[in-house]
């Protein structure tokens, strides 16, 4: 998966933020990104994020290291922020199709039900331009910094192809981030994927309460702006648990 990558990028972002203009209202606390290989290194942690790759593997190798069900505590339990990208959208849903025969552990969390590798093989890889408006709500830098669309990276990507119902917990409902234009969609709430109306876009992009997830591969671009936004993110997270 993309460890160093998305390591890479998060450093920047919080060297951006440190220094954005215009200034924060409030000093950006100091952000250390680490590789998170162990149970004791995800006890360090306040955030995560679990990078691209093969969703079985990472699955497979939590699974036999004893990660798994730290996994699901942090996710699920102690809720902490958690950004899944690619795989990890994967690793994150409740529900997933086209896994392998016999399926696949997931850490689960997100009230989605994915579908992988939907564009085809890896040589079906493309970058597509994408709308985020989210990135242009809340901090005035990151605002400032966004009006040019993101360029998404999609290798054997997965999209969201159902949002899974949250009448038991209405509160906590799935947030649609953003929608690749001008492809079939197979997602809508409680509706199949021969029914949902063509005309939305594939779902590649969702949040859940503590929980974000993206079809893409932001760590794979020089764009530092979702890694920036969903720092912020994490800052108030950590800044709403400290005043409790």
């Amino acid at each position: 998966g993309g460890f160093h990558e998305h390591v890479q990028l998060t450093r920047k972002a919080a060297a951006w933020l440190a220094t954005a203009q215009p200034p924060a209202p409030s000093p950006r606390p100091d952000i250390a990104a680490i590789e998170v290989r162990t149970e004791a290194e995800l006890r360090r942690c306040d955030a995560l994020i679990i990078p691209g790759g093969e969703s079985t593997t990472i699955s497979f190798v939590a699974t036999q290291s004893g990660l798994m069900e730290p996994l699901r505590e942090f996710v699920k339990v102690n809720r902490k922020p958690v950004w899944g990208t690619c795989a990890g959208a994967i690793l994150l849903a409740d529900e997933a199709n086209a896994t392998k025969k016999g399926g696949q552990e997931l850490i689960g969390g997100l009230g989605v039900r994915v579908h992988r590798n939907h564009f085809g093989r890896q040589i079906e890889s493309f970058v597509a331009d994408l709308d985020l408006p989210f990135l242009t709500q809340g901090d005035d830098a990151l605002k400032a910094a966004s009006s040019s669309p993101y360029p998404g990276v999609f290798i054997r990507a997965p999209i969201v192809e159902e949002i899974l119902s949250t009448e038991a917990k209405p509160s906590s409902s799935v947030e649609v981030l953003a929608v690749l234009p001008g492809r079939k969609t197979r997602a809508a709430e409680g509706v199949s994927q021969s029914t949902a109306d063509d005309s939305v876009g594939d779902i590649v992009a969702v949040r859940q309460a503590n929980i974000f997830a993206t079809s893409f591969h932001p760590e794979l671009t020089d764009d530092i702006r979702i890694h920036a936004w969903w720092l912020l993110e994490v800052l108030r997270s950590v800044a709403s648990v400290s005043s409790a």
